[in-house]
């Protein structure tokens, strides 16, 4: 839920109240005030950050599932573990291929890691959990076949060898957006968590994982000027609305900042796109700009190139039907 931030859009998910995992414990206390109980906070846990998870494990009587990839920091969390007299539930984290946080699965400190988590009286050992972000790389969808391929192997294999060495390892976790979309399998896995999928957005499209009319995100966003001396069209919404995430244009090479589409979201007008972002000033270009028909406060709509980093500037969703109309508004959380 690190895209949606969003108890109705979790609720379209999961088909209720199921698991989901969030990437900040504002997150986690947002989801948890809203009736869902099976969370996993996917980033690297330190001692210092217990406490908070102590109160919301407490207040909300849950035990979230937290991830570590050091024998030390498991060292750490034990002993704070201890402290709070409260018991906390811990995944491995798998590097599957990306090379952010986590270890090989075929590293000796898996077992190291483990046998420090199973003696801890307070700690609890879940299982392993990867996330094939090097798939956001790959330039085909056999790559990613590839890679969703790598990612699973490598859960499933650390499974083996925690299962092997006598430590319980009942979740076994992967996903990512694209190997969710394209993986040939998900043998060995009790779960999979893919984010971006429920809005998709450019840099999706631009990777194959969906079509243009499967974007269910946009900013509406306002003319407020014609700069024909240098062939441009303002618009209301710069880096602050749309963010100045440029990674769709890897594969789409006239992204921009983002794509200008009519006000009711059916179509792109032309080949126009946000070139430049100020902080509050989009600059459009591409081609003969259509002056007449975006008369100064005239709308438009812009399809975003990172659907997570565009949403996270915004506290509701205005959701519309196939009309275009407003229907409802979702809330969201947001901040750090």
């Amino acid at each position: 839920m690190k895209t949606g931030k969003s108890a109705r859009v979790a609720e379209l998910a999961t088909a209720g109240h199921g698991g989901i995992t969030v990437s900040t414990l504002a997150e986690a206390a947002y989801f948890l005030e809203r009736g869902f109980r099976d969370i996993t906070w996917a980033v690297c846990a330190v001692p210092s950050k217990l406490g908070r998870v102590s109160e919301l494990q407490r207040e909300h009587d849950v035990t979230i599932n937290l991830i570590t990839d050091d024998a030390g920091a498991a060292r750490g969390l034990a002993a704070r573990a201890a402290e709070l007299n409260q018991e906390f539930r811990l995944l491995i984290e798998i590097d599957s291929g990306e090379h952010r946080t986590g270890i090989h699965c075929d590293a000796p400190a898996l077992l190291e890691i483990a046998d420090v988590i199973s003696k801890a009286p307070h700690l609890v050992l879940e299982g392993v959990l990867t996330h094939g972000g090097h798939s956001y790389d790959c330039h085909s969808i056999a790559e990613i076949k590839q890679v969703a391929e790598q990612e699973r192997s490598s859960v499933v294999t650390a499974a083996s060898r925690l299962r092997a060495a006598q430590y319980p390892c009942s979740t076994i976790s992967a996903g990512s957006t694209p190997t969710a979309v394209h993986a040939d399998s998900f043998e060995g896995l009790t779960e999979i968590r893919p984010g971006v999928y429920l809005f998709f957005d450019l840099a999706q499209h631009g990777r194959q994982c969906c079509g243009v009319d499967e974007i269910a995100i946009s900013v509406l966003s306002t003319v407020i000027g014609h700069n024909r001396a240098n062939r441009r069209i303002l618009i209301d919404a710069g880096g602050l609305a749309l963010s100045k995430d440029t990674s769709a244009n890897a594969f789409l090479p006239d992204a921009g900042y983002g794509w200008v589409f009519d006000e009711a979201c059916t179509a792109r007008i032309g080949d126009l796109r946000i070139a430049t972002a100020d902080q509050e000033h989009g600059f459009v270009e591409g081609g003969d700009l259509p002056y007449d028909r975006l008369p100064i406060g005239a709308r438009v709509r812009i399809l975003p190139n990172h659907a997570c980093m565009t949403a996270a500037a915004y506290d509701r969703y205005a959701v519309v039907d196939g009309d275009d109309e407003v229907v409802d508004t979702w809330d969201r959380t947001h901040g750090w």
